[in-house]
């Protein structure tokens, strides 16, 4: 690891993004997100790497698609508007089982919305990145060192599932500055046999593509990407607890809003009330594991999200109704208050203050 260092959220991405072996950035500018790519424009020319503003979204996320298929670690990034238009190129790269890098600094919407912090793209990461069958790996960072960490994370388990990942940041994490360490330079690659990279007359054609005319064979194709996605979310689910093995009353948070939601842990306990926080890392996969192995003893959980409520689905079909699931948002580029967030869960609590 380097040394630590003071790094503004969106330029430690793009960092550890460069440091993980990206060397080909597509993307266009959109606030909350455009230090991403204003860093990759100043920093790639110096590494021979190629940065690239594209006429559209639409092109750059295209265009990482065609660097995608030749084997390399490619990126793009953007926030929700941006990310809407990319999700037809999104559902092409994920029908071509294809790794890559996508960034979604959150914003208010819809439509153009705001340039406040925002996260209800949930629905969208999650659920509807592009037409027909597929999923994305999605991480939720909550601190900057860890969007550089997950930034190392997602280029690796891409690779090893063959399928595109997501990093879910906002415009809180993207513009707050704290200090980071980086990992070591990636210089060591898996070897991909499926790259459209040349041949040299050493192995058949490769090619990439999302065409299937054949029902039978789209079928078959599907269910064995489906078969994969499986054993994604038997082993590569991940979250982080915070006091929650005696907790009777457990909040779920993901991203910026867990640091609210940690503070309110801690003033809920301070008054007598078991309050326990578990932030999802991967939001897919959902750690259903993790919140299935607390139903026994919670009194019920509360999803805090800046949206009107979109993870809170999630938790309510992992709970099946077992335990009460409740939900406390803001929306508009409005962060919770941690008091907000204790007033809910005393509500929650009733008779037990």
């Amino acid at each position: 690891m380097s040394e630590r260092v003071l790094m503004k959220g969106n330029e430690a991405m793009a960092e550890a993004a460069i440091r993980a072996g990206c060397r080909h950035f597509f993307g266009y500018p959109i606030t909350p997100q455009t230090e991403v790519a204003a860093y990759m424009s100043k920093k790639m020319p110096k590494i021979g790497g190629t940065y690239l503003q594209a006429e559209s979204e639409i092109a750059a996320i295209n265009m990482v698609l065609g660097a995608a298929s030749a084997g390399v670690r490619a990126m793009t990034s953007s926030s929700s508007p941006g990310i809407s238009l990319k999700t037809e190129g999104i559902s092409y790269i994920a029908g071509s089982d294809l790794p890559c890098l996508i960034v979604n600094v959150e914003r208010g919407g819809p439509g153009l919305g705001g340039i406040q912090p925002a996260q209800s793209d949930y629905w969208q990461a999650t659920r509807a990145l592009g037409h027909g069958d597929f999923h994305v790996l999605v991480f939720a960072p909550s601190t900057v060192q860890e969007v550089v960490d997950l930034v190392f994370l997602a280029y690796d388990l891409a690779e090893k599932y063959r399928m595109p990942a997501m990093l879910l940041s906002d415009g809180l994490l993207g513009q707050m500055m704290e200090p980071v360490s980086f990992p070591e330079p990636v210089e060591k690659f898996i070897e991909k046999p499926w790259a459209t990279n040349g041949h040299q007359n050493k192995r058949p054609h490769n090619i990439v593509n999302s065409l299937y005319l054949a029902p039978d064979e789209l079928e078959r194709t599907v269910v064995e990407r489906f078969a994969r996605y499986a054993k994604v979310e038997e082993t590569e689910q991940r979250c982080q607890e915070y006091l929650c093995d005696d907790a009777d009353y457990i909040i779920v948070a993901f991203g910026a809003t867990s640091r609210v939601s940690q503070s309110a842990v801690d003033t809920l306990r301070a008054r007598g009330v078991k309050a326990g926080l578990l932030r999802p890392v991967t939001l897919w996969p959902f750690p259903k594991d993790a919140i299935r192995s607390h139903i026994p003893h919670v009194k019920g959980f509360l999803s805090v999200e800046m949206n009107m409520g979109q993870m809170v689905d999630d938790i309510r079909l992992t709970v099946e109704g077992k335990v009460p699931v409740e939900f406390f948002g803001r929306t508009g580029g409005v962060i919770p208050r941690p008091a907000e967030v204790v007033e809910k869960v005393l509500t929650m609590a009733g008779g037990d203050r």
